[in-house]
């Protein structure tokens, strides 16, 4: 009698594991579209000239909407963490998809509102404009920081190479939960901290 060839994780296991380059080819590869596109980002939101785009649409909800897709990345952070410390990688692997769906779609988001809004000036004092400083510095440097990390450990995940992959995801899940806390920090300090 034949008995199916099934495993723990049948989907996962026939993940490609042979590509036609190396770790090191596709590892620049990552570092270096991550690099270029968070100084086009850099540029786009800070150093671009305002296209004048005025649109009747109240976008005053998308702050907001923004907070709650960074805080949904920071929750689905904790349950993937969780689901692999269980020994559950099919759970891990969707959690930590759906925070990467959660970050992509807040930065949509956000490229849109600051597309029509542009920036929203501080205008707290005391104490609490250094601290809203540091963390929005914080969190802007660690985003550039963050992008590499997480394609390179999703890459490490996708080609089964695990004991790397577990590396450097120590690293990755605070830098990216960090990112993502201090997103809904930042939303809360600049439209909610009273500014008299």
């Amino acid at each position: 009698n034949r008995t199916p060839n099934r495993t723990s994780s049948p989907n996962r296991s026939c993940r490609m594991n042979t590509l036609p380059f190396s770790n090191r080819t596709a590892i620049s590869a990552i570092i270096t579209v991550s690099t270029l596109v968070f100084l086009f980002l850099l540029w786009l939101l800070y150093f671009k000239e305002s296209s004048g785009t005025e649109t009747e649409m109240d976008l005053s909800f998308m702050p907001a909407l923004n907070a709650l897709l960074n805080s949904a990345c920071a929750l689905f952070l904790a349950l993937g963490v969780i689901a692999i410390k269980q020994g559950d990688k099919e759970r891990h692997w969707r959690m930590m998809l759906t925070a990467l769906g959660f970050s992509a779609v807040f930065l949509v988001s956000y490229l849109v509102y600051h597309h029509f809004q542009g920036d929203t000036p501080f205008e707290g004092a005391g104490f609490i404009r250094p601290i809203y400083f540091f963390i929005l510095i914080s969190h802007i440097v660690l985003s550039a920081v963050m992008l590499p990390m997480i394609f390179t450990t999703l890459y490490f995940a996708a080609t089964n190479s695990f004991t790397s992959h577990r590396r450097l995801a120590r690293y990755t899940f605070p830098v990216w939960m960090y990112v993502s806390v201090t997103g809904v920090l930042v939303y809360l300090i600049l439209y909610h901290w009273p500014t008299a």
